[in-house]
């Protein structure tokens, strides 16, 4: 169904309502070349993936209407904080095409991870993303490890397992 909606309707439509058709996050192993990408953050730098080779990345996907996404950023906040220094690194990518909305939602939290514009949703598209907010676990060798959907307090510390073993390594 979610493959239907993604080729008929607009990109973000297609992700609102795959969001309301999925009841509750969920989590699943992957293992497969992160897309590289490259996006312009709202001070006009660039982030690429391919600059974070040899870390851990928590890629997010959010958009300021995503109330679950509000949950989950002092949990990112943490996150980086805590796990920088053993070689993690929290990235965002947000696709709001209103940036004063971007900046609304941002004023509300003191983030210490980067923000990529993806407004058209491309980035969104190569990941296949199906839900928002959509984190991708990607080990130091570039590789997706584990994909989630959606945002539950409950899943914060398997995530975190996770994270913690994939430093390890």
């Amino acid at each position: 169904m979610t493959k239907i909606l993604n080729k008929s309707l607009p990109p973000l439509l297609g992700l609102f309502l795959a969001l309301l058709l999925m009841p509750m996050a969920s989590s699943q192993a992957a293992n497969y070349k992160a897309p590289n990408f490259s996006l312009k953050t709202l001070d006009k730098k660039t982030i690429k993936l391919s600059s974070y080779k040899g870390k851990v990345v928590y890629l997010d996907f959010w958009a300021s209407w995503c109330e679950p996404c509000r949950k989950s950023f002092p949990w990112m906040r943490k996150l980086q904080s805590k796990y920088k220094k053993q070689g993690l690194r929290v990235i965002t990518i947000n696709l709001d095409k209103d940036k004063a909305e971007l900046k609304r939602f941002l004023r509300d939290f003191r983030i210490n991870f980067p923000v990529g514009l993806d407004p058209n949703g491309k980035v969104a598209q190569r990941y296949r993303v199906k839900a928002m907010p959509s984190s991708y676990l990607i080990d130091r060798k570039g590789r997706v490890r584990y994909v989630h959907l959606g945002f539950l307090q409950k899943d914060e510390k398997k995530t975190e397992e996770r994270i913690k073993k994939l430093l390890k390594k």
